[in-house]
């Protein structure tokens, strides 16, 4: 009997005959003998949002039980003459070991946000995720979040609720067409829990996820949010997790032309975030001489002390506030409120950007949303302060009606715009405001700032966060995702889909030793191969059928010798995917070696012309051609 996944998918709206082969399973037998495939796929819809709602609330409460408990454990040791700020930056690095013991040993898959991992799953795996992600998902998040690290919630819940979605998927016996669809269903009503947010959840799993509209998709995840969302707020209430409510309607008016330098900064903002963000990660992962199990200690520990010398400091003014550790919704409520001074919200925006590139960059287990939010916020903020501190003199602003909560405005345009740059999903960042505030006075700024932001962001950096997360692990999906609409991928650098399963051959060996080693492995068999010398660097392209033209002319050179002397033609991973397949036409060759942008020798991948085949295909099928 065959394995779940070896089954045939269905095509579109087809259902499954019951004589196909599933697993031995009582669940599966018992639903299949009573419901259709697609009567099955809608049960399992309403119980993945019943079960993801119960996990994204279950991880919310444990996040801020940990925290609490750790705050209150580092000021008990004063009554053991142990200063609380000598213990407080050590909790962050104990919360940091243990996620580097885990993950090394049992859950590497729990390294990051979740997102990257969940969009891999799905495009390349048929949306298969062990159920085991799911719960080591819940307690490492929980310990390492709530032991004050600085990074978010969301991006695991949305990685934890696909694994619930797709392993309900699986022990239902459900095909494996229908077990990838429910993916998104997981994801949705995970984002839908996590931020009480419904509209919000359903948008970002059709700008995130999948990679167009479907109405067929839009019901099971319609019914898994509900279902999700009524389970959240049966515990938590029905009021938005950040409580950003506004006490007045705007009037279309002048000071709404902050939007503009605000989507501007927030798109620059976002470029240097990410840039630092993929640069630590890179930097730390080559780090050899620290040990793998400790860096995320040691960035647990650096978080600690930033974090809490911005307590220490900020206290000074009256305005101590602990928003650096953990997820840092306090300091953007009172944001709202125009409750911080001007140098305490640039010092929680610097301080936080350091906390979380450092706590992402060395391998912890927390998402991007809420620092992404947050960074908006103070941007925001810093921008209301600005207008107030321009036009409150003398009675300027009550002849201009400038309304009193324009901190506050500017706080949530910054939210948005911020959103839209650094996530790329500009309707979600629109809607997650407008629910989070019910207050729809603010669309118009809201627009023009997210528009200005998502525009500028991805002229700046063509590839969204997530995805150039992959690209750095060397993960290339299967399907790439068409990035937010139909925009030209040939524009795209080749890292976005270029292949890093490389196969090479020595140039020390003779052509009929590497016929041979290839013989004695037909998986490895390919078209042509880059050839690579004694340091592993790059020395030249043989195709296949030239090794065997070597052997049949029996004069000994090595291929190192062969190809040595040929143009050898390459590209970066920067170039574009067009200026890649020109140079592929004009050389008359169908693959080019992608190799580093430093080092012309260290060979990194290689892009074929049935790569950039592939990406077209998956484009006309996207616009309907």
């Amino acid at each position: 009997m065959k394995p779940d996944d070896e089954v045939p998918s269905p095509r579109p709206g087809e259902d499954v005959p019951a004589t196909l082969p599933f697993p031995r399973s009582t669940l599966a037998d018992w639903l299949r003998a009573r419901f259709s495939d697609r009567h099955r796929f809608i049960i399992l819809c309403l119980v993945a949002g019943f079960l993801c709602g119960l996990a994204a609330v279950g991880l919310h409460l444990a996040i801020e039980a940990i925290f609490h408990g750790t705050w209150h454990a580092a000021h008990e040791a004063e009554r053991f003459g142990v200063p609380w700020w000598v213990v407080m930056p050590v909790l962050p690095a104990l919360g940091g070991l243990i996620i580097g013991w885990a993950t090394t040993r049992f859950a590497p898959a729990t390294v990051g946000s979740g997102i990257p991992q969940t969009k891999a799953a799905f495009y390349n795996e048929f949306g298969r995720i062990p159920f085991s992600v799911a719960v080591w998902r819940f307690l490492l998040t929980a310990i390492y979040v709530g032991s004050g690290n600085s990074l978010g919630r969301e991006g695991p819940t949305v990685h934890m609720c696909a694994s619930i979605a797709s392993t309900l998927g699986r022990k239902a016996g459900l095909a494996k067409l229908r077990v990838q669809a429910m993916v998104p269903v997981g994801v949705a009503a995970g984002i839908a829990a996590a931020f009480n947010a419904p509209i919000s959840a359903i948008l970002f799993v059709f700008e995130e996820i999948l990679d167009d509209f479907s109405a067929k998709a839009l019901s099971g995840i319609v019914l898994a949010v509900v279902v999700s969302e009524a389970v959240a707020r049966s515990f938590l209430g029905s009021e938005p997790i950040l409580h950003a409510r506004l006490g007045e309607e705007y009037a279309v008016h002048w000071w709404m032309l902050v939007a503009v330098p605000l989507g501007v900064s927030s798109a620059l903002f976002g470029h240097l975030f990410i840039g630092l963000l993929l640069r630590s990660r890179r930097m730390i992962g080559e780090a050899r001489a620290v040990p793998v199990v400790l860096r995320p200690a040691l960035g647990g520990l650096v978080v600690g002390v930033v974090a809490t010398g911005v307590y220490v400091w900020t206290g000074r003014f009256g305005e101590a506030q602990d928003s650096v550790f953990s997820i840092g919704y306090g300091s953007l409520e009172l944001a709202f409120e125009a409750k911080l001074a001007g140098l305490v919200v640039l010092t929680l925006l610097a301080a936080k950007l350091v906390a979380v590139v450092v706590c992402y960059g060395s391998g912890g287990s927390g998402g991007l949303f809420s620092p992404t939010l947050f960074f908006g916020g103070m941007l925001g903020g810093i921008w209301g302060l600005v207008v107030l501190a321009t036009f409150s003199h003398e009675g300027v602003a009550e002849a201009l009606s400038l309304p009193g909560t324009v901190t506050g405005a500017c706080v949530l345009l910054g939210m948005g715009s911020m959103f839209a740059a650094v996530i790329r999903c500009p309707f979600t960042s629109l809607f997650i405001i407008f629910e989070m505030t019910g207050n729809y006075s603010l669309i118009l700024p809201l627009m023009a700032g997210n528009v200005i932001a998502f525009a500028l962001s991805s002229r700046l950096r063509p590839v969204p966060v997530y995805d150039a997360i992959l690209i750095q692990d060397r993960v290339t999906l299967r399907k790439m995702p068409t990035y937010q609409g139909a925009r030209d991928y040939r524009q795209l650098p080749v890292s976005a889909i270029m292949n890093h399963d490389l196969i090479t051959v020595s140039g020390e060996n003779s052509p009929g030793d590497v016929l041979a080693e290839l013989a004695g492995q037909p998986e490895r068999i390919r078209r042509s191969y880059p050839v690579v010398d004694s340091e592993g660097r790059l020395a030249g392209v043989v195709m296949h059928h030239e090794l065997e033209e070597f052997v049949a002319d029996e004069t000994g050179s090595s291929v190192g010798r062969r190809v040595g002397k040929r143009p050898l033609h390459t590209v970066t991973p920067k170039i574009s995917i067009r200026d890649a397949a020109m140079k592929m036409v004009r050389e008359d060759i169908r693959q080019l070696p992608v190799v580093s942008d430093t080092d012309s020798g260290k060979l990194l991948g290689v892009i074929t012309l049935n790569d950039i085949a592939r990406q077209q295909n998956a484009m006309a099928d996207h616009l309907g051609r």
